[in-house]
């Protein structure tokens, strides 16, 4: 099979799809890999490092897209990249889906089968190809709201972990999962008064008993939300619906009656957000000031710190690009299920219902839209 790694193109992406580790195995295993020229040179890895591995090095990302059959991505295509896709061809990559008509429709009318990072699932729930970068997100997002409070940053001057005869700062976490338990963990290792909210009594019962003694759990309600945001000086959210927009937790009145100067940092802005007045942002201009709260709403966090996340993305990824690799889009997508799971689309067919719902779509299973695919 050929595959394609194209060099990222959002701003300020800097990760890349497959280590050279991974391509000498690909290579080996007799296929052939096109990268793109400085693909992997801000995570660390210069175009030498692919070439020793096997790989063609291609000056071209419209010769990637127009050759390979698997096209391996971080994040969602660009619209320069989404007119390249072509029917019948693999994307495999973060898409977010329910954030973005526009790229939803553009990609259904490309016709690639375009396999979703953030919705592979296995058996027991757990999402195996987004965890690692909620891992890293969570940390960042606190590491990213202790630079926002800083004064100089626009913030209201409170170190996170406050000083012997100083009370440390109040960070709440909305969402007990990956994101917020790694938030939280960074948090409370700081010194800061950690609340993490959740709607699940079990999860906070586990958190509760893993947690040190300045994290408290409370249950997810508007009231306890609204009665929690006044004193917050950071809010973490890191809720999750798989393949859906983000549950609207926090409210524009919620927002007036908080802190000037104290920062939100919306980890679920990738889903849409959680906050009424999130909006996405970037790394180049990451935040804005709604009524003196800090909103810091960068949809793609990891990508600042790319010596990190990419292996920790690959880790994950990998062995699903080599079973599609091997075995071919449609027999990987038949034998694993965890895998069907990430396919989006199929031929113009919208195969994830949450995606289909988010926008009123006809929705088709994995099984049937695959019934006209070869490959």
């Amino acid at each position: 099979m050929v595959i394609g790694l194209p060099k990222e193109i959002k701003n300020s992406e800097y990760r890349v799809s497959i280590t050279p580790g991974g391509v000498e195995v690909l290579t080996l295993a007799g296929h052939t890999v096109l990268v793109e020229v400085g693909a992997g040179v801000q995570s660390g890895y210069p175009d030498s490092d692919y070439i020793d591995a096997g790989a063609e090095i291609s000056n071209s990302a419209e010769r990637i897209f127009a050759e390979a059959e698997l096209v391996v991505k971080v994040k969602e295509p660009q619209p320069s990249e989404i007119k390249q896709l072509r029917r019948g061809q693999t994307l495999f990559t973060f898409f977010h889906f329910a954030a973005s008509k526009e790229l939803t429709l553009a990609v259904k009318d490309s016709g690639c089968i375009a396999i979703a990072y953030e919705t592979v699932t296995m058996a027991d729930g757990t999402l195996p190809l987004l965890t690692p970068m909620s891992e890293v997100a969570g940390r960042l997002a606190v590491q990213q709201g202790a630079r926002f409070l800083e004064k100089i940053n626009g913030g209201s001057g409170i170190l996170i972990g406050g000083v012997p005869g100083v009370a440390p700062a109040n960070v709440v976490v909305l969402g007990g999962g990956v994101v917020g338990t790694q938030a939280a963990t960074i948090a409370a290792g700081m010194g800061a008064s950690v609340t993490v909210v959740d709607i699940s009594l079990e999860r906070l019962r586990y958190l509760g008993e893993i947690m040190p003694a300045n994290v408290r759990t409370i249950i997810s309600s508007s009231f306890n939300i609204r009665k929690l945001l006044p004193q917050a000086d950071l809010v973490i959210s890191g809720v999750l619906l798989p393949g859906s927009h983000a549950p609207c937790l926090v409210t524009r009145e919620m927002i007036s009656g908080m802190k000037k100067g104290s920062v939100i940092v919306d980890v679920a802005i990738d889903q849409g957000g959680s906050m009424a007045t999130s909006k996405p942002t970037s790394h180049q201009d990451p935040v804005y000031s709604v009524d003196g709260v800090l909103h810091y709403c960068v949809t793609n966090m990891p990508g600042i710190v790319p010596a990190t996340s990419t292996q920790a993305l690959t880790n994950a990824t990998f062995p699903y690009v080599f079973k599609l690799a091997s075995m071919g889009c449609r027999e990987a997508l038949l034998s694993d299920s965890s895998l069907s799971a990430g396919a989006n689309m199929v031929l113009g067919d919208v195969t994830c219902e949450n995606v289909a719902k988010a926008f009123n779509l006809p929705y088709k299973k994995v099984e049937d839209a695959m019934k006209s695919l070869k490959t």
